[in-house]
């Protein structure tokens, strides 16, 4: 049976993930995490692609992916083949290394936006690897906590669903991603 054709949205936002084969381990060691944003980078340049937020997991990644000029699935495609041959020559495997064709789902309002964003910088604390989102080095969270800059982030598109200075929506977006107050901030988004 064909699989279903993928629908791409120009300019919108989607959740993608895509998860190791038979779960197991995508990222065994810190150099498998830098090599998979090197990836990025450089499927950035020449598909650009604006990433408002990520985590990646050790047997599975999430972005919140936006395209203008290519195809989600023609950017997803560059990156888990490039990962996908970079998995197996370094740990002299064959064969496939992801489970099965990467996830997507468009999200059209800001409030899908900070969900997915929040369920995303959430994972690693789900998981019971930290206690708090920020304290987990392979998540986009560090860098709307601490205000760090990112080649590839795009924290803009996130904070500007919360309202406020941008000190105001940093903070505010904590509060959000840590479920304080939650309803005083959802309140304000306007949807």
């Amino acid at each position: 049976m064909p699989r279903n054709k993928r629908v791409w949205i120009p300019d919108t936002y989607y959740h993608i993930s895509s998860r190791g084969n038979r779960r197991d381990l995508l990222f065994k060691e810190e150099a498998d995490y830098k090599v998979f944003f090197k990836i990025l980078r450089n499927v950035h340049e020449k598909s650009p692609f604006k990433l408002a937020s990520y985590c990646l997991m050790s047997n599975h990644y999430h972005l919140l992916l936006n395209t203008t000029e290519q195809p989600i699935s023609k950017v997803m495609s560059m990156v888990n083949k490039r990962y996908a041959d970079y998995f197996n020559t370094k740990n002299n495997v064959s064969g496939h290394v992801f489970e099965k064709r990467f996830f997507d789902k468009p999200i059209g309002t800001s409030y899908g936006l900070l969900e997915v964003s929040r369920y995303i910088h959430l994972n690693p604390v789900e998981a019971g690897i930290v206690h708090r989102a920020e304290n987990y080095p392979w998540s986009s969270y560090r860098h709307y906590f601490y205000n760090s800059q990112s080649q590839l982030l795009n924290k803009n598109d996130i904070l500007q669903c919360l309202p406020g200075d941008e000190i105001g929506k940093r903070r505010k977006y904590d509060v959000y991603v840590n479920k304080t107050d939650e309803n005083i901030i959802l309140a304000n988004i306007g949807e």
